[in-house]
């Protein structure tokens, strides 16, 4: 009962600690890119403890199957995690190329009043 209720909390909290990751990669207005990188790069190993904590709590085996335990590599917050950092890294790449190579050919000082 308590370890289940711990995994619940502890995927939550994975959950949460993914969303500073996602908010300072692409929420924040007027950083550069390398100011951003560094924060987002702190942000992720805080996200990787929590997710990889998390999953050591998923990777235990419950009292009523005791036979059932998992990698820690298959279980669900640390693939959660894997998964978010893969597609918030093609994000990110994609939004640094289209801002350092497409952004500046449709600002034109021609158009501004």
């Amino acid at each position: 009962m308590l370890l289940e209720l711990g995994r619940m909390l502890s995927f939550v909290l994975s959950i949460l600690s993914l969303y500073p990751v996602m908010m300072s990669a692409f929420f924040e207005p007027g950083s550069r890119w390398n100011e951003r990188l560094t924060v987002i790069l702190l942000n992720i190993a805080l996200a990787a403890c929590v997710c990889f904590s998390s999953g050591l709590l998923f990777s235990w085996p419950a009292r009523t199957n005791p036979d059932a335990g998992q990698p820690l590599m298959s279980t669900l917050p640390v693939r959660l995690f894997f998964w978010a950092m893969a597609a918030m890294a093609i994000l990110f790449a994609v939004s640094w190329y289209l801002e350092a190579y497409y952004l500046p050919l449709i600002r034109h000082d021609c158009c501004r009043h």
